[in-house]
């Protein structure tokens, strides 16, 4: 799986470790039995991390020291570190495929289910993605469950539809629950409500989670507008209110957070490369990447075709993802694109389609210039003439 493969033993002359990189990789130390445990790792420099395991212990100390057991060193430059996240991923999953979960301390995203699958359908929050072909819809991922479990409370409070968790038998001897006494719910239970008018508001709710909250600020300010067009001023101004209200709870949900079966994201990372950064493309349930691309190209330089957004588009359709195979694939690569995204201070940037499905390449060209002209700087290399 790694692209590199080194043989090591203990008489390699003492400059043996200067032929590595000192660049973010993941790597694998392999013993000379086949049957033996490999030591898998990532670091943000391959070549100091290899001396700490490799070189010759100093005299009584108690650092982990891998020299007189390994065989084989083999590794892949990823240069990033959420490149290296997502070859780690896939290395401990195909060695060790019962416990790689637990050894990336991978855990599922939070996200919001409406349940439609059931006939009097209700929203909850869970960690688990039920069948990929099933009629319910998610949405995610969240940074924790508390966040979730608060913007799924507070939407639900602009609507009517059920909180209560129990398949209904709708029965007109039904007491009901408070929500219902608090005229919040159209009571399905005991037939409050026929099933169309209950439908309807589910429907209305799937638009607010599927527009991030812009399906009822629109439908209020209509009728805000209306109301001010009939001079009926008291009645705008509680609409205008409610607005404002409206808005505090969407702005609960993060950027990130959408339908789960729309969400389309382009992460642009650095590059091992010279004048290149890494794409990556979460679609579908599905990672795929890395892609580089040349900030810079001779044909540029001479200003001839293709143009730089002829180029991201020709990328983005290689990063074109079929879609996870599982639910468990799904969830999984997700948990990873929710670590990086939640970090207090992360590397690189992200592109996210807009409500229409559309990406944006005028977008995610400025996110290139951007992560590379940062890296730059990084490395204190000099910029393009024109930057």
């Amino acid at each position: 799986m790694l692209i590199h493969s080194i043989p090591f033993g203990r008489d390699h002359a003492p400059d043996f470790f200067a032929g590595f990189p000192a660049t973010p990789a993941v790597f694998v130390l392999r013993g000379a039995d086949a049957s033996a445990e490999p030591y898998i790792g990532k670091s943000s420099n391959l070549r100091k991390r290899l001396q700490r395991l490799l070189a010759p212990p100093e005299s009584q100390s108690k650092r982990l020291n891998l020299r007189e057991r390994v065989a084989v060193i083999e590794y892949t430059l990823t240069g990033s570190d959420f490149g290296s996240m997502l070859v780690l991923y896939k290395t401990l999953r195909a060695e060790f495929p019962d416990t790689y979960q637990k050894r990336l301390r991978l855990h599922h995203a939070p996200l919001i289910r409406l349940n439609l699958d059931n006939e009097y359908a209700r929203a909850y929050v869970t960690n688990r993605l039920g069948r990929l072909t099933g009629r319910s819809v998610y949405y995610g991922p969240f940074r924790s469950r508390a966040v979730a479990e608060k913007f799924m409370n507070d939407s639900l409070d602009l609507f009517k539809m059920r909180r209560c968790t129990f398949d209904l038998s709708p029965d007109p001897a039904f007491p009901g629950c408070v929500y219902s006494e608090m005229k919040m719910c159209l009571a399905p239970c005991f037939k409050g409500c026929t099933d169309e008018a209950y439908a309807a508001e589910v429907a209305r709710v799937q638009a607010w989670f599927d527009s991030g909250g812009e399906s009822l600020i629109a439908e209020i300010e209509a009728e805000r507008d209306r109301l001010s067009a009939d001079l009926d001023f008291e009645a705008a101004a509680e609409r205008h209110m409610r607005i404002n209200k409206v808005k505090s709870v969407a702005a609960l949900s993060d950027e990130i957070c959408r339908r789960l079966d729309r969400l389309d994201a382009v992460i642009v990372q650095p590059a091992n490369g010279p004048k290149s950064v890494a794409l990556f493309r979460f679609c579908k349930g599905e990672m795929s990447g890395p892609e580089n691309f040349s900030v810079e190209t001779e044909a540029e330089t001479e200003n001839t075709a293709p143009t730089p957004d002829q180029r991201l588009r020709e990328c983005l359709a290689r990063l074109a993802p079929a879609g996870a195979r599982s639910a468990a694939q799904f969830m999984e690569e997700l948990a990873m694109l929710k670590r990086w995204y939640y970090r207090s201070h992360k590397t690189g940037e992200i592109v996210l389609a807009k409500q229409d499905g559309e990406l944006s390449v005028r977008r995610i060209a400025n996110a290139v210039d951007r992560v590379w002209k940062h890296e730059k700087i990084q490395n204190q290399l000099p910029l393009r003439p024109d930057s």
